[in-house]
């Protein structure tokens, strides 16, 4: 079976807004994260669309949803974990509780705050998740990356047709996931910056999935100003 994982962890501390998470912020009247969620509803092959905000959010994000979606059976709204890679084994363990585990369950990984994934991309993760294992969204990166372990000064220039930028979906078999994070020490737990690291530190393969630049993640003041002009040039399509 496939679940989709919306992870809407996030407190909304770099947009400077100090009492409501980003995930919720609305534009043009909706919340960042109905657009999300409709995304995925759309896709018939999602057993089910697993939300996963902080406790102190639960009853809000219940409350919204059924008031800009309604109360589809496939929703699920539970507790996130401290960190990134705890939401998503949370989502993981929800899973197991509730419908069991096998080799071929997959997970679709998802940020909330990116609202313009498109069903291509959902679809070339289930498609890649199921043949590798594990996927990430990515696109080539445009500028140059400079490395630096101190903070000072420049440790290296990697070639830019190397490097890309990750996105999301990152799409995983839940199982083989899971039984990579057990296997984890707590030193390399601490160097994680999220799930696909998890597999490349085991050695598994990763493959690449093609995200797009519009795909972006709504982090900042600056990122609503773009999200706005986006959602108006579809709307004008």
């Amino acid at each position: 079976m496939i679940y989709a994982a919306i992870l809407a962890g996030g407190t909304g501390s770099r947009m400077g807004v100090s009492d409501t998470p980003k995930q919720f912020l609305e534009i043009k009247g909706k919340p960042i994260l109905i657009y999300t969620v409709e995304k995925f509803l759309l896709n018939p092959k999602f057993e089910k669309v697993i939300v996963l905000t902080p406790e102190n959010w639960i009853s809000h994000t219940k409350r919204i949803l059924k008031k800009h979606i309604g109360e589809p059976e496939k929703i699920e709204v539970i507790a996130g974990g401290s960190s990134r890679n705890e939401t998503i084994m949370n989502a993981i363990d929800y899973i197991e509780e509730t419908d069991g585990l096998d080799d071929e369950t997959i997970i679709v990984t998802h940020d909330s705050v990116r609202p313009f994934v498109t069903h291509r991309m959902i679809e070339d993760n289930i498609k890649a998740a199921q043949q590798f294992g594990a996927c990430d969204t990515v696109i080539p990166a445009t500028d140059t990356i400079v490395e630096s372990t101190d903070g000072y000064a420049i440790s290296d220039i990697p070639l830019r047709q190397h490097m890309y930028q990750g996105q999301t979906p990152q799409s995983f078999k839940a199982k083989a996931l899971k039984e990579a994070y057990d296997s984890l020490s707590e030193e390399e737990r601490a160097i994680l910056t999220d799930a696909a690291k998890i597999l490349v530190m085991k050695g598994s393969t990763v493959k690449l999935v093609k995200g797009e630049t519009y795909n972006i993640k709504i982090t900042y003041p600056y990122d609503l100003r773009i999200a706005r002009s986006l959602l108006e040039d579809t709307e004008n399509d």
